[in-house]
């Protein structure tokens, strides 16, 4: 099987910079409504860099994907593992790789599955965990997943959050303090789950990539150098700075005990508010203005917050962008 007839594992890009992806998108080659061809049509109109195929429980097909890649579009293998416990998504396999469905809660299978996507240098990411179906509310055990979809946009054609979703985010949110104090956090991600027309992108996940690459996304992905944007209409930018020195979401600041500065700086999202959240809950909120960019600060340090994360939100409540924590010392 030749790998020329699949993506390119790298694009061109722009180096290292932010890049924003769908890694949860469906196809008529599962249970989709669009082409591949459609696809990448419109995950370009929307402003993304790239894409993972997640057909249901089957590797892309050879020949379909890789003539749609381009210099500046990155094209991930992928898989959404589709069991009658819970789904979740292998990003970045082999070519041709399946990942086996047929496990489930209590059968000892899930730990060599999780294996095989890490040995094709993989990530594991636990999808929409609240789901309101059947199979879709997750119940495998966290351990060996390396990332959680917090945001997944398939339920929502007609608003852009939902209360799965808010589900879904309160609790990583409290599993943040225990996991960081073991340094073993599972960072957020956004995807779309598309299905439809008019679906892909939002939401979609903004990654800080040393280059537009599959290692280099998946590594961005799997340290939390992340955040989540409901479209490519918002941007944010989230630092925490001690001493002259910064760090922004996914990384470590190390301020012994003296003050940090954390500051959000948002684009597209008019009358919304900000919000900070440490080990300790919601700290500080502030409105944003009706036009431009609006700037939030707030600061702390590192004997009162382990870490710092942001939301954004519109003024009805619904999310707008959420970001990974910032790691305080």
């Amino acid at each position: 099987m030749s790998r020329l007839r699949f993506p390119p594992a790298s694009a061109v890009g722009r180096g290292a910079a932010w890049y924003r992806g769908d890694c949860h998108v469906h196809s008529v080659h599962s249970d989709g409504e669009l082409s591949p061809a459609e696809l990448a049509v419109r995950a370009r109109a929307a402003g993304l860099d790239f894409i993972a195929t997640t057909e249901h429980n089957s590797a892309a097909l050879p020949g379909v994907w890789g003539h749609l890649a381009a210099d500046d579009f990155l094209i991930l293998l992928g898989e959404e593992v589709t069991t009658t416990t819970g789904h979740w998504l292998a990003l970045g396999t082999e070519p041709g790789q399946v990942v086996d469905w047929n496990h489930r809660v209590g059968d000892g299978r899930i730990d060599r599955c999780l294996e095989q996507v890490h040995q094709a240098g993989g990530l594991c990411v636990v999808a929409h965990p609240h789901a309101p179906y059947g199979s879709g509310e997750f119940m495998f055990p966290l351990r060996g997943f390396d990332a959680v979809e917090v945001w997944n946009g398939l339920w929502t054609s007609d608003r852009p959050w939902n209360a799965d979703n808010e589900a879904a985010l309160a609790q990583w949110g409290r599993s943040l303090a225990a996991d960081i104090r073991t340094g073993a956090w599972r960072p957020a991600m956004g995807n779309s789950d598309t299905h439809s027309p008019g679906q892909i992108g939002t939401p979609h996940t903004v990654v800080f990539a040393e280059e537009l690459s599959k290692e280099a996304v998946l590594a961005a992905i799997g340290s939390g150098r992340s955040w989540i944007a409901e479209s490519t209409d918002v941007h944010l930018t989230f630092t925490a700075t001690a001493d002259g020195r910064a760090a922004g979401v996914g990384e470590r600041l190390t301020a012994r005990g003296g003050q940090i500065d954390v500051q959000a700086v948002v684009h597209g999202v008019p009358l919304g508010t900000v919000s900070f959240h440490t080990d300790r809950g919601e700290v500080h909120r502030a409105c944003l203005p009706a036009t431009g960019p609006g700037t939030v600060e707030w600061q702390t340090d590192s004997a009162d917050s382990m870490f710092v994360r942001t939301e954004v939100r519109h003024p009805n409540g619904y999310a707008a962008a959420l970001s990974n924590p910032i790691v305080l010392t």
